[in-house]
């Protein structure tokens, strides 16, 4: 009885983990003023910014998240070239006003990347079906990415003598 107890148990904990609701992405955020404010602090510490488009209920854009957060040279990266934000896409809100002034980076599927300047313009619109390894995403491709894309990369100085 008492293996009974502690198998339902277990069951009953692994359900509950699997309904939790991932809280990655707001939807109630206004994706206008964010943007607003990373570009400010992109000018302030002379970095590119990066969006990743997506929503809690896409596996993908969680699991994108979870390698730039799990991954150290990746999360050193990140912090050191960029002022990353999230920019949701969900039923509740789609920030079509939004994603329509980045040139509508939602037709390549979710999540999308976009690295825009200090200015806040856009250079590059990234899908990540390209950043993808197996049922994973590759963080050598994911490094390159970023490396290709920060400040030091698009600067010509970076290629004199």
């Amino acid at each position: 009885m008492k293996s009974f107890f502690l198998l339902f148990m277990f069951f009953l904990s692994f359900c509950l983990k699997a309904q939790e609701k991932i809280t990655l992405y707001n939807p109630e955020a206004d994706a206008h003023k964010e943007l607003e404010m990373a570009i400010q602090k992109a000018q302030d510490q002379h970095k590119h910014v990066l969006i990743q488009v997506g929503g809690n209920w896409c596996p993908w854009c969680v699991r994108l998240h979870g390698v730039f957060e799990s991954e150290a040279k990746i999360d050193s990266i990140l912090k050191s070239d960029y002022v990353f934000i999230l920019i949701n896409y969900s039923k509740e809100n789609k920030n079509e006003v939004v994603l329509a002034d980045l040139g509508y980076p939602q037709r390549f599927g979710f999540p999308v990347l976009l690295v825009l300047d200090q200015e806040g313009n856009r250079l590059h619109t990234q899908n990540t079906a390209y950043l993808e390894k197996d049922k994973g995403y590759d963080t050598d491709k994911i490094i390159g990415f970023l490396f290709d894309w920060n400040e030091k990369a698009l600067d010509p100085k970076s290629y004199t003598k």
